[in-house]
């Protein structure tokens, strides 16, 4: 395989023309380049770009067999690859002089990328992040079923809002970088572009959120779902995600899916007692300092 087999450009729009059948054939397991790639199409990198765009799609008998992209603080995100391909980018990359933060991608991916890096540039990876996604089949909602019902938040809600995003980025080991007062780091974050639901008790009260990400290729991403600690062990988080879940099928969703910390049992029982179907695992890895960026949380996949 030789590097030109890889045709890299930093025009969104040429990009898209040419990888963007491949990225829809398989929604679910190329959920984060869809909604990423879609939000820099439509809203631009944000504040926090360190490095113009870099988009790369790999052909073979003309059609299209895997891609990357540059996330806006400099991580690869790739489409699954072979260790051959990853070799070759490795080396293609390093040729051409691009230095990625890091790279995330399935776990083989990741992994295979990652040691093909430090062979080409002496560079050693420190893992730093892993998850697990999962891809609703038959909706099942939970029994007992907690009282209350869920809402559709409004923008009454939105100082409550990001202070529970804020709180689930503390609870999952995620840096927040949003504030209740600047509107554009709102913005700027993964969270900006979500549409959040709550679960009320009978008096209206708050107990639980979920949010999902706009409709792209037919599939919809659930993220975040988050439950106060005091209030957690009472069936709000599976109530609130079937709510999500349930909107996003009478959206016209035809993949609706979900990341989760591996290191939680209960969110992954959870999820797998209302219908979620675990498809595959995904690793992160640094080049640098051996830690993310302290703000890094966009550029990941989400954890619920």
């Amino acid at each position: 395989m030789l590097p030109d087999d890889w045709q890299l450009t930093e025009n969104i729009d040429t990009f898209l023309a040419q990888a963007g059948d491949f990225l829809r054939s398989r929604p679910a397991l190329h959920n984060t380049p869809l909604t990423d790639i879609e939000k820099l199409r439509t809203h631009g990198a944000g504040a926090h770009r360190a490095e113009a765009p870099l988009f790369g799609r790999l052909e073979a008998g003309g059609e299209v067999r895997a891609i990357f992209y540059r996330t806006p603080r400099g991580y690869l995100w790739a489409t699954p690859l072979s260790d051959e391909q990853t070799d070759t980018l490795a080396a293609h990359l390093a040729g051409l002089g691009h230095r990625p933060s890091g790279v995330i991608a399935d776990h083989d991916t990741a992994t295979a990328f990652a040691d093909a890096w430090q062979r080409h540039t002496g560079t050693a990876p420190t893992p730093f992040w892993r998850t697990h996604l999962y891809r609703l089949g038959p909706l099942t909602p939970p029994q007992p079923h907690p009282e209350g019902r869920g809402r559709v938040t409004e923008e009454k809600d939105h100082e409550q809002v990001v202070r529970w995003c804020r709180e689930f980025c503390v609870a999952v080991g995620e840096q927040p970088s949003i504030d209740l007062i600047d509107a554009g780091s709102w913005t700027d974050s993964r969270f900006g572009d979500r549409h959040f639901t709550f679960w009320e008790t009978p008096d209206g009260t708050p107990v639980s959120m979920a949010a999902a990400t706009s409709i792209v290729a037919g599939m919809i991403r659930v993220d975040p779902v988050y439950t106060p600690s005091h209030l957690r062990g009472r069936g709000y988080a599976g109530a609130v995600t079937v709510e999500v879940s349930r909107a996003a099928l009478a959206a016209g969703a035809t993949d609706v899916v979900l990341f989760t910390d591996p290191d939680n049992p209960t969110s992954n029982a959870l999820y797998q007692r209302i219908g979620y179907i675990h498809l595959a695992d995904f690793t992160g890895y640094t080049f640098s300092s051996g830690t993310p960026e302290a703000d890094e949380e966009q550029d990941q996949p989400p954890q619920s």
